[in-house]
């Protein structure tokens, strides 16, 4: 499949100079979805290697590996608690997960013990500081939006981890060569699938009583977002991503 260059994961990667060969650490890899863009990257010459703590993620990560063919590695385990056996990596990767560790300046450096002198470390991050945000009324989004908020709040996530990534990397003793941030932007003919990430996170929701499922209902929920937003003219920004990218000395 052709790499998608408009998307922020894969231009972050490419800009951060993942490519031909690599050996790549995968971090909180979930269902796989990053790792198999970092196959596409390296080549044939390349390693990735995923690492999860959620079994079932991992679960669905080995059989999409199956199908697809692709030669890599997927492994059940702790981000603190990697074995000495993983080896070492020229560069290692993680998407959304340093807003949900409880020291992320202690993972990082954990984390840095298996990368190679003069590798590097990516990160992308999804802060809500400055979203939702929009000139005119969308009720349904925003209340969406703030579903999921209130959801990693409770949870314990840093709701402004993009803005602490520099210092994090920093005070794990990376030298940090670049931080980015783009804003995902809707317009009435844009889809986005915010009522499937609401569908995904739905048992998390009701347990941490963030909302009931009646008042999600989450069957009819990505029709009527999709009709609030056909129905103006306006744009509407859900999120922000930030993007890091560091080297060991």
């Amino acid at each position: 499949m052709p790499l998608n260059r408009l998307d922020f994961t894969t231009r972050l990667l490419i800009d951060a100079g993942i490519g031909e060969g690599m050996r790549i650490l995968d971090v909180g890899c979930g269902s796989g979805d990053v790792s198999f863009l970092l196959c596409d990257l390296v080549g044939r010459g390349g390693e990735i290697i995923g690492v999860d703590h959620d079994a079932a993620a991992i679960a669905i990560a080995v059989a999409r590996q199956r199908t697809a063919g692709h030669a890599l590695t997927f492994l059940e385990g702790d981000l603190l608690e990697l074995p000495d056996s993983i080896g070492s990596f020229d560069a290692i990767v993680g998407r959304r997960v340093l807003m949900y560790q409880p020291d992320a300046v202690a993972t990082i450096r954990a984390l840095s013990r298996c990368l190679r002198p003069g590798g590097i470390m990516i990160f992308q991050e999804h802060d809500t500081t400055m979203a939702p945000a929009s000139v005119e009324p969308f009720p349904l989004h925003e209340k969406a939006q703030r579903w999921l908020q209130q959801m990693l709040a409770r949870e314990g996530a840093d709701l402004h981890i993009g803005f602490n990534l520099h210092g994090i990397f920093t005070r794990a003793g990376l030298t940090v060569e670049s931080v980015r941030a783009e804003c995902l932007v809707q317009t009435p003919d844009a889809p986005y699938s915010l009522g499937a990430i609401v569908r995904a996170c739905l048992p998390r929701i009701i347990a941490l009583g963030v909302a009931s499922a009646e008042e999600v209902d989450i069957d009819t929920l990505q029709a009527r977002l999709d009709q609030e937003r056909s129905a103006s003219s306006g744009i509407y920004v859900g999120d922000v991503m930030f993007g890091i990218w560091a080297r060991k000395s």
